[in-house]
């Protein structure tokens, strides 16, 4: 469902720069991470939307995720913005 709602979102963030952007900023409204992605790069963006009160959506692979985005690598985060 998150990945739909991605794929057909006018504005979206891909990668973890961009959507601590977006967070930082209140415009994200959805962030999927990847559950294969760096913990450590993750883990910024979780404690973020924790801060900023935006739901998180995991999915399986950063491979997944980047293809949901409409990019030909793997994404470790993405945002659905306002």
């Amino acid at each position: 469902m998150a990945l739909k709602e991605l794929q057909d979102a006018r504005e979206k963030t891909v990668g973890i720069k961009q959507t601590v952007k977006a967070i930082k900023k209140g415009l994200a409204k959805t962030v999927l991470l990847a559950e294969d992605a760096d913990p450590h790069l993750t883990g910024t963006v979780k404690e973020l939307c924790q801060e900023f009160g935006v739901s998180i959506v995991t999915v399986p692979s950063m491979k997944e995720l980047g293809k949901a985005c409409g990019i030909k690598v793997g994404a470790a985060a993405a945002a659905v913005l306002e």
